[in-house]
């Protein structure tokens, strides 16, 4: 290897806009993120929706706010009443 070319190669201290903080290596000098592994929706399993404009609103007034048992129960009375539909002639 060259000498001279290289960037140094330290330990730093990396600092989450949550306030976590964890020791690691790299080539710049101090680290600050905005959004970790800790405060990720991801991997916390939470969801944060930031509607500014009304959106998420204007979605859930159209189409409603469904969850997967709601779904559920909706696919099996549309295959009660196809069962009922089809008993019928």
């Amino acid at each position: 290897m060259r000498e001279g070319i290289h960037p140094q190669y330290q330990e730093v201290t990396v600092h989450c806009g949550c306030g976590a903080s964890w020791t690691t290596r790299s080539t710049q000098k101090d680290m600050h993120l905005d959004i970790c592994s800790q405060c990720h929706p991801f991997f916390t399993g939470r969801q944060k929706l930031l509607d500014i404009e009304g959106r998420v609103d204007r979605f859930t007034k159209k189409f409603g706010a469904q969850t997967v048992e709601q779904r559920k129960t909706a696919a099996k009375a549309a295959k009660d009443s196809k069962a009922k539909a089809a008993k019928k002639p």
